[in-house]
């Protein structure tokens, strides 16, 4: 320590030596509070226009067009002006909100963000005499959100979306006059329906429409799994890591063209960071649906979706095993529920989360919820009630491969000195795979995100076969994570935005999934072949 007596002698007689203390003071004070977590700047996905959005929030307008302009990647003029507009209505000043509002349009704002706001927010704008008149010339479509495909299944399939108002939506399968299911959207589901369709044929394509208060707005095509139970030829797409950075979401274009049965986000699915703040949450799902690209890729492929750190509370949050603390906790399951279209949410009311199961074909897909029960004091990452769940769900599982989907990654020493990952539940993550084990349940892999990469690698087991994990988290982030070498290193990439594609044909005389890391050019830069033969306990 300096005492500040000597501190300010040293400052009048040698200026340049004190200098030169205070510096190596502040790095490593800085160095220290990176590595044990304090610092979130060196993790996080920086975002200009949703960190003004935090600002907003917080009522701190004075730095809001400071952080407009000096974060990167640039979000674009068009969200700039979009921002500012918020931050004008925040202040009252409904009249320059306007002009923004006009602004960021003519910059190539689509319309319906000045609809679905957040709504409690754009109320002023909408009470404007001359914003009605503007919007009349527009004209803009009902239809503001989706559709987006998610809970399929061989038989079933349903259908998201968020209206402009309060409307009656109604999905028809193309030539099944019996198919049009309707649903409701109201301002308590923030204007959001779920649609089911029921009695599909299975491994089909179903040209669908939706129709909203009688109109048809949009038609499209997705593709019913392949008979559950039985074997079959099929891919699966998976990533985290989707950052705002508007000249990467081309990615989702990118991966509509490989046309997999299914994608999965597994996390940091929008970078948000503010869970106590419902403005900030609803404007980072609103900007990522409001995307042509988003929209079209989720139109035709069913979504699955979990959640990591940034898009539940902050970087590496440890928010305790409890359900209603912090308070914030509900708040943001509910508004999570309402922008996806999963088949289940945890244990619904009474036990919240994200973890959920279903299947494609004879593989079983197991998602895992690695934050709302989060405790380091207690040594779990899933809680008592979702472990359960897993172990259970593991054992009665008849599959040929049992595909367990983290948000963060089960290998050893792969974010060196962080307990973010599965280094930081040794003992549960042991648990799960001695019960792998000790249960003999054969064709178990698993994927994963959050590093910012797409890596393969291998946990040697020498009680059991070994397990490959799959990792994959730069879907659209700009920012990069290097390789970190282990020994159960495969290969890893990190050059650029990238996705991984796993390719099953469990038809095959060895059943098999071959692994693919693809670039957000299309490029594969590496694949791997894991045979079913390799997952089961030698006698």
């Amino acid at each position: 320590m300096i005492k500040l007596g000597r501190f300010k002698f040293l400052v009048l007689s040698f200026p340049s030596l004190a200098f030169d203390i205070m510096r190596i003071v502040c790095t490593s004070a800085l160095l220290f509070c990176s590595l044990i977590g304090l610092s979130t700047a060196v993790h996080a996905q920086h975002d200009g226009a949703r960190d003004a959005v935090r600002h907003i929030a917080n009522g701190k307008f004075g730095l809001v067009a400071e952080t407009l302009q000096n974060k990167k990647p640039f979000a674009g003029e068009a969200e700039s002006a979009y921002v500012e507009m918020l931050s004008l209505l925040a202040q009252d000043k409904v009249q320059e909100a306007h002009d923004a509002a006009r602004d960021a349009v003519e910059k190539g704002l689509p319309f319906e963000r000045l609809i679905v706001g957040p709504r409690e927010q754009l109320a002023k704008l909408h009470a404007l005499p001359r914003f009605q008149k503007w919007k009349g010339e527009v004209d803009p479509s009902r239809l503001i959100h989706g559709p987006m495909v998610g809970n399929v299944t061989d038989q079933t399939a349903s259908i998201w979306v968020r209206t402009s108002h309060e409307a009656t939506v109604t999905v028809k399968i193309k030539n099944d006059v019996a198919s049009g299911v309707s649903r409701p959207t109201s301002r308590e589901s923030d204007y959001t329906a779920v649609i089911p369709l029921t009695n599909l044929a299975p491994n089909t394509p179903h040209e669908y429409e939706v129709i909203v208060d009688g109109d048809t707005l949009r038609r499209s095509t997705f593709r019913t799994f392949p008979a559950q139970g039985e074997a079959g030829v099929f891919s699966v797409a998976f990533g985290g890591g989707a950052g705002y950075v508007p000249e990467w979401e081309s990615m989702w274009e990118n991966i509509l063209k490989f046309n997999p049965h299914a994608l999965l986000m597994l996390g940091d699915n929008v970078y948000i960071d503010q869970p106590e703040k419902s403005l900030t949450n609803l404007y980072c799902y609103y900007r990522r649906q409001s995307r042509p690209e988003w929209k079209r890729l989720t139109a035709r492929t069913p979504v699955f979706s979990i959640w990591d750190d940034h898009d539940f509370a902050t970087n590496d949050c440890v928010p305790g095993p409890e359900i209603d603390s912090p308070p914030w906790k509900r708040q943001v399951w509910n508004i999570f529920r309402q922008n996806w279209v999963n088949p289940g949410y945890g244990g619904g009311e009474s036990q919240p989360g994200c973890w959920y199961d279903f299947h494609i074909a004879d593989v079983h897909f197991i998602m895992l919820d690695g934050r709302y029960y989060r405790d380091l004091e207690g040594g779990t990452m899933l809680g008592p009630v979702q472990k359960k769940w897993l172990l259970d769900t593991l054992s009665s599982s008849g599959a040929t491969f049992k595909v367990i989907a983290s948000p963060v990654p089960f290998t050893a020493g792969i974010k060196k000195g962080s307990r973010d990952p599965w280094d930081g539940f040794p003992e549960e993550r042991e648990e799960i795979f001695r019960h792998i084990e000790n249960a003999r349940i054969e064709g178990v892999f698993l994927i994963a995100a959050d590093r910012h990469r797409t890596d393969l690698r291998v946990t040697a087991r020498p009680n059991g076969y070994n397990l490959y994990e799959l990792e994959s988290s730069r879907l659209t982030n700009h920012h990069t994570h290097s390789v970190v070498k282990t020994d159960g290193l495969v290969w890893g990439y990190n050059k650029t935005c990238s996705f991984a594609l796993m390719e099953f044909d469990t038809t095959a005389a060895d059943p098999r999934v071959t692994f693919r890391c693809i670039t957000i050019d299309g490029e594969t830069m590496h694949s791997f072949e894991l045979e079913r033969s390799r997952l089961i306990f030698k006698q």
